[in-house]
C-alpha cells in the first residue's frame, strides 16, 4: 500500500464508519496493542489477507487519534507477528495527516496447504481464528481439522469401521460390484476376490472401511446413526414457522440405508412434498407435468451431497439435512468445500476429491458419473425450468444448496401460466382456503401475498371488500 492509499483508506474510513471483513481498526494513541494475533491469524486464514490500520479510534465516533510513535509500533506489530505459525510477513506503510501519522499492516492470506495460521502462545487449537463479518472468532476444532486433512490428504471415507465384517455386509451387491469391477478389466479378472478386496479398500486386512460399509451394508446406521439424511417439509419459509393446526412439520422423515437406498428414498420424499402442475408444452403444445423443481437436479445436489460430505470422525454425528419450505429447498452438507475450491469456481474448475475411493465405487455401480458434472447439471436444469440461479453457501463446515420455486422475470408485462391459471379459477369468486386448495399449499395467508396480492397490483383480480382487505368475508375474483 502506497501512503497516498492509506490516506485515502482514512477518507473512506470516515464515510463508512465501520469495520469491514477484510479491515480492523486499532487506535494505538498510547501504545501498541498488546492483542494482535486474532487478527493476524483470521486475515492471514482467509485468500483475499487484510488490513489494520492503526491510529482510528472507533469508540470515538472513528476519530483519526493518530498513533504515539510510527517507528516503535512498527516494530511492536514485526514482534508480534513473529510469534505467528506460520510467521506472518505483513507490508508496513505510514502516512502523515494534519500533524498525526498513522499506519497500515497489510496481511497477506497464505495458502490453504499452511493454514490454520496461529498463535504459538495458545496453540493450534485454541490459537486459530476465523473472520466472521468484522468480528475475529475462534476457529471450531472441526474447521481446524479440516485444514490438516487436506494438506496430510486424510482419506476418511476408507477409515476401518471394527465392528463390521464381510460376512455384515449383503453379498449380492459386494458380487454385482466386483463383476462390474472386472468388466473389461483383464487384470482384476485374473485376481481373487480377497486380493481386490484389499486392493480396491473395501477392507484392510481383516477391518472393513468405512466406504465398504456405506456401500454394502444392508444398515450402516448400525455403526453410525447420525450417516444418514433428515427431511422435513416446513409451513412456511422459516423454520419455527407452525402451520394452521400448529404442526411444526408437514412432512418429517429420517431416511437411512446404504448410499442408493438413501438417495432413492431422498427423491421420493422431494417429489410426494412437490407440487405438480399440468402445463401446455409452447413447442409441442403437448400437455405436461411440471413439479416445483428439476428431478435431475435434485438428484445430483443429493447425490453430491452423499459422495463429497464429511466422513471424518468430526462430522460423522451430523446428518445431511433437506429442509422444504413453501418458496425453496435446501441441502446442508456436513464438511465445507474442500480445499482450493472457491464458490465462484464451482462447476467451472475440476475440484479435489474429498472421498476418492467412494466416488469411484459409485462410478462402478453406475449412481455417478464422477465427471464434475453435477453442479453445470444442476444449473442447466434449473435454466431449462426457467427458475432462478440455484445459491450455493460455504458457511463454517457446512455446504448448502439452495432452488427457489420463483421463477425468472422476463417481461414485466406477461404473465406466468400459473398466473393465468389463478386468473381463470378466480373467475368464480373464491376464499382464502380455495385458492390455497387450488395452490395446493398450506398457508392461506403465504398464498395470498405471495400469488393473488401481485395479481391485484396489476388489476388482474379484485377484493370484493376492498375497503377491509383483511376481512374473514373477502373473496378474490377476476373479470
Amino acid at each position: 500500500m502506497t501512503t497516498e492509499e492509506l490516506l485515502e483508506n482514512l477518507k473512506n474510513i470516515q464515510k463508512m464508519k465501520c469495520e469491514t471483513q477484510w479491515l480492523e481498526l486499532k487506535t494505538a494513541e498510547l501504545d501498541c496493542p498488546k492483542r494482535l494475533y486474532d487478527t493476524l491469524s483470521s486475515f492471514s486464514n482467509q485468500d483475499e489477507g487484510g488490513i489494520i490500520i492503526f491510529g482510528v479510534d472507533e469508540r470515538k465516533q472513528f476519530k483519526e487519534v493518530g498513533v504515539y510513535d510510527p517507528q516503535d509500533i512498527q516494530k511492536k506489530i514485526n514482534e508480534q507477528c513473529l510469534q505467528m505459525h506460520p510467521i506472518v510477513r505483513p507490508l508496513l506503510t505510514v502516512a502523515e495527516k494534519d500533524n498525526k501519522y498513522f499506519v497500515s499492516a497489510e496481511i497477506p492470506g497464505i495458502d490453504v496447504s499452511e493454514r490454520p495460521c496461529y498463535y504459538q502462545g495458545k496453540g493450534r487449537l485454541k490459537g486459530a481464528y476465523t473472520r466472521i463479518g468484522d468480528s475475529d472468532e475462534p476457529m471450531t476444532e472441526y474447521e481446524v481439522y479440516s485444514y490438516e486433512a487436506y494438506r496430510k490428504k486424510y482419506q476418511d471415507d476408507i477409515r476401518l469401521v471394527q465392528r463390521a465384517t464381510l460376512k455384515s455386509l449383503d453379498q449380492k451387491l459386494l458380487d454385482k460390484y466386483i463383476e462390474l469391477l472386472k468388466d473389461g478389466k483383464s487384470r482384476l479378472s485374473a485376481m481373487d476376490d480377497e486380493t481386490i478386496y484389499e486392493l480396491m479398500s473395501i477392507k484392510r486386512k481383516d477391518e472393513l472401511t468405512l466406504s465398504s460399509v456405506l456401500l454394502f451394508s444392508p444398515y450402516p446406521q448400525a455403526y453410525f446413526p447420525q450417516l444418514c439424511i433428515t427431511a422435513i417439509v416446513v409451513p412456511g419459509n422459516e423454520l419455527g414457522n407452525l402451520g394452521e393446526s400448529g404442526e411444526r412439520f408437514i412432512d418429517n422423515e429420517r431416511i437411512e440405508g446404504n448410499i442408493s437406498e438413501m438417495l432413492d428414498s431422498a427423491l421420493q420424499f422431494v417429489k410426494r412434498n412437490m407440487r405438480t402442475k399440468t402445463i401446455i408444452n409452447q413447442e409441442t403444445g403437448k400437455r405436461e407435468d411440471k413439479t416445483d423443481y428439476p428431478i435431475p437436479a435434485i438428484r445430483e445436489a443429493i447425490i453430491n451431497a452423499l459422495v463429497h460430505r464429511d466422513y471424518s470422525i468430526h462430522t460423522e454425528g451430523k446428518p445431511i439435512q433437506i429442509i422444504m419450505y413453501e418458496d425453496r429447498m435446501e441441502i446442508h452438507n456436513p464438511g465445507g468445500i474442500y480445499g482450493r475450491m472457491k464458490i465462484d469456481q464451482l462447476g467451472k474448475v475440476q475440484p479435489d476429491t474429498r472421498n476418492p475411493v467412494l466416488a469411484s465405487a459409485l462410478e462402478v455401480l453406475n449412481i455417478t458419473e464422477n465427471r464434475y458434472s453435477g453442479i453445470p447439471t444442476i444449473r442447466m436444469e434449473m435454466e431449462k425450468y426457467n427458475l432462478k440461479e440455484p445459491e450455493f453457501l460455504d458457511q463454517r463446515g457446512s455446504f448448502i444448496v439452495k432452488f427457489y420455486k420463483e421463477e425468472k422475470l422476463e417481461q414485466k408485462d406477461s404473465l406466468s401460466e400459473e398466473q393465468n391459471g389463478l386468473i381463470m379459477f378466480c373467475k368464480t369468486p373464491r376464499t382464502r382456503k380455495e385458492i390455497c386448495e387450488y395452490l395446493q399449499l398450506t398457508s392461506p395467508s403465504y398464498a395470498i401475498k405471495k400469488y393473488i396480492m401481485p395479481l391485484i397490483e396489476e388489476g388482474k383480480i379484485k377484493m370484493s371488500i376492498p375497503e377491509k382487505p383483511k376481512s374473514q368475508k373477502q373473496l378474490y375474483y377476476s373479470e
